[in-house]
Formats: C-alpha cells, sequence, structure tokens
C-alpha cells in the first residue's frame, strides 16, 4: 500500500474516530440466483448509463443529496466523481455535506434534500407518523460482537456478567437484534450484564484501551477493531436467521419522499444505476481502494483492507420482495423489543416503506 495515502489524511477533516479492518478476507459468495442477479443489477445500470450518455444532449438534472462527511457513501461519491459517472447519468450532484445521520433526515423532511441514506426503520416510522417516504437498499453491512482475542468470551452466552460497550443508544438496531436473538436463548443480556451506551468512536476507544469485555459497534468501528487484533464473537447480520430472516438485510439504503420519487422516476433509475457502477468498481477495484484511501481515515493498510472487505460483503444482491419480506420479519422483532419509542404507532411494516420501481428489482 502505498505511504502517500497515509501522509494526505492529514487533510482530511473529522477523521478522528478509530478507523477499520484486518480479519481475513473474505470472498463473496453466491448461489447460482444471487449471481445471476448481480450479473443482471451490473447489465442493467449499465445500459442505463450507456442510454443516457447516447442521449441527445440535453442539461443535466439537478440531484440534491445530504450526506455524512463521515459516513461510507461519501466513498461512492468519490468514485462516482473520479469515473464521471454522474455525468454519464446525466446528473448533476448536489451534496450537502453534513455532521450527522440526522441532520440528514432533518434535511429530507424539510425539504433540502432528495436523498438521504438511513434505514428503513426510521423510514417506516416516519411513514406511521404520516410522512409518505420510501427506501431502496444501500447495504446490509451491521455491527458486530467484537472482543480481544485473548479474551475469555467465546460465544454469545459468555457476554453473561460481563462490561459490554454498545454503540447508538438502547434503541440501536443492532443492539436491539442482539437481545432479541440472546433472548431466544433465555438470556436477557440487558439485565445479566453491565451495558454502557455511548458513541461509536468513544466506544471504540474504550474498548481498545480495556475498559469494556466486549463492544457491540457499527461495521466500520468494528471492521477498525479487527485490524488491531480483536475477534469477532458474532456479526449482527448473522444472527438474522435466527430471528427469521431468510437471509442478509439491506438495513440501510436510501431514503426519500414517496412522492418525489414518483414524479422523478427516471432521475431516481439514473441515480441507482450510477451508484451500482460505483459499487461495482469499489467491489473489483483493490486500486481504488487505494485511491480513496484518505477519505476512510484508515490510519494503515491493514485497516483499509477491513473497511475493503466489509464493505464489499455488504454490497446487496437479492431482489427487493426478498428484501422486504425479511424486513417485515424482522420489524415485528424490533416492534416488540423496542416498542413505540423505536417504530411509533405502526405494529407492521407499511406495504410502501420499499421502493419497487427501478428495473431490474
Amino acid at each position: 500500500m502505498n505511504s502517500r495515502y497515509y501522509s494526505e489524511k492529514k487533510r482530511v477533516e473529522d477523521r478522528k474516530f478509530v478507523d477499520p479492518i484486518a480479519s481475513a478476507r473474505r470472498t463473496r459468495e453466491f448461489d447460482n440466483k444471487g449471481t445471476m442477479k448481480n450479473v443482471i443489477h451490473i447489465l442493467l445500470a449499465t445500459a442505463v448509463l450507456a442510454g443516457v450518455s447516447g442521449a441527445p444532449c440535453r442539461a443535466a438534472e439537478t440531484l440534491r443529496l445530504a450526506v455524512q462527511k463521515t459516513g461510507t457513501f461519501a466513498w461512492e461519491l468519490a468514485v462516482i466523481r473520479a469515473h464521471g459517472l454522474d455525468k454519464k447519468a446525466n446528473l448533476a450532484l448536489e451534496v450537502d455535506e453534513l455532521a450527522s445521520p440526522e441532520a440528514g433526515k432533518v434535511a429530507l423532511r424539510g425539504g433540502a434534500a432528495d436523498v438521504i441514506v438511513s434505514d428503513w426503520l426510521w423510514v417506516a416510522r416516519e411513514r406511521g407518523l404520516g410522512a409518505r417516504l420510501s427506501f431502496y437498499p444501500y447495504s446490509n453491512a451491521l455491527g458486530a460482537v467484537m472482543v480481544p482475542d485473548a479474551s475469555s468470551i467465546r460465544t454469545l452466552a459468555d457476554l453473561k456478567g460481563r462490561k459490554l460497550a454498545v454503540a447508538g443508544g438502547p434503541i440501536d438496531k443492532s443492539w436491539l437484534l442482539l437481545q432479541a436473538a440472546m433472548k431466544q436463548d433465555g438470556i436477557d443480556l440487558k439485565s445479566e450484564s453491565t451495558i454502557v451506551y455511548g458513541s461509536p468512536p468513544l466506544l471504540a476507544a474504550k474498548t481498545l484501551s480495556g475498559e469494556m469485555d466486549a463492544a457491540v459497534n457499527y461495521w466500520n468501528f468494528s471492521a477498525a477493531l479487527e485490524a488491531k487484533g480483536f475477534r469477532r464473537v458474532a456479526a449482527i447480520e448473522d444472527l438474522l436467521p435466527k430471528l427469521g430472516a431468510r437471509g442478509r438485510t439491506a438495513m440501510i439504503g436510501y431514503a426519500f419522499d414517496e412522492g418525489w420519487g414518483s414524479a422523478n422516476l427516471d432521475v431516481l433509475t439514473r441515480f441507482i444505476a450510477m451508484t451500482r457502477a460505483a459499487k461495482e468498481i469499489l467491489a473489483t477495484s483493490d486500486a481504488e481502494w487505494e485511491r480513496i484511501a484518505p477519505l476512510t481515515g484508515a490510519a494503515d493498510a491493514a485497516t483499509l483492507r477491513a473497511y475493503r472487505d466489509r464493505y464489499r460483503e455488504g454490497i446487496p444482491h437479492r431482489p427487493i420482495a426478498d428484501e422486504e419480506a425479511d424486513a417485515r420479519v424482522l420489524y415485528r422483532v424490533l416492534a416488540a423489543i423496542g416498542g413505540r419509542e423505536l417504530v411509533g404507532p405502526a405494529q407492521e411494516l407499511d406495504p410502501g416503506t420499499f421502493y419497487h420501481a427501478i428495473p431490474g428489482d
């Protein structure tokens, strides 16, 4: 890995949180159906972008994005710009970089953005409260339970009586899914362990310093711990089948107003095609990861590799109908354990939560 990327990172703002990576590089495995679906998506994305680039010249249409400055979507945007994918899609991207996901939600609800990255839980909650928002999958990467490599914690049951750091607060979806899975084994982790809530970077630092026995943190912070010799006890996405899901479920996605999506179907289709093309570049090009290294905040090559490998694992490849079916099951699980504070008044996932109008889905 070229060291110049790590000298350049000092010029990148807001990169003081713990970085990501390590762990043995995993090869993506798909069954024949999944492989064919992925090929179809790539071909459709290519066809959409090729069709736009071959069309008569017209003014690029503006798309307003509200993006967390330190989020992973910023990596995709860098790839989009570097490869001119926005121009091929005939889109003029207006990107508002924000400090937090909450700021993006405010921007979307206030009409200051067309598209943000959020989770379907929030979209469903807003729909239950009267806002007609829609969701399209972006990533199925979730958090993980991490411990030092020498820890005596080998299974989730070993977390009983331990000090556990939980990023995101008491209604964080990874934490709730972990609790739900363990309750099936008769363990109430919330009452049988010492729980410390906090921000992801703070808890990652406390975990590294030995103040915590284990941590449930976001995927990128968990990957960073792997790069520093920590071990995964369990990935949250691996617990989903135990809760009734049939596969890795995309919790994170693009959120937008349903009415705007209907009125701008062509723009939205080109946007999705453009982001799929960026994902394909990041899925296949290691050199591209070296180029965007300063944006990731990775302190070393091992951390960058961990980001790369976990990001690739999190790229969705399933039909929207499968994603929605699993989301419906998991919504019931989360509603039961998180209550109205998490999901609002609706006990079932609203049928219009997932967007189905993109070709190939």
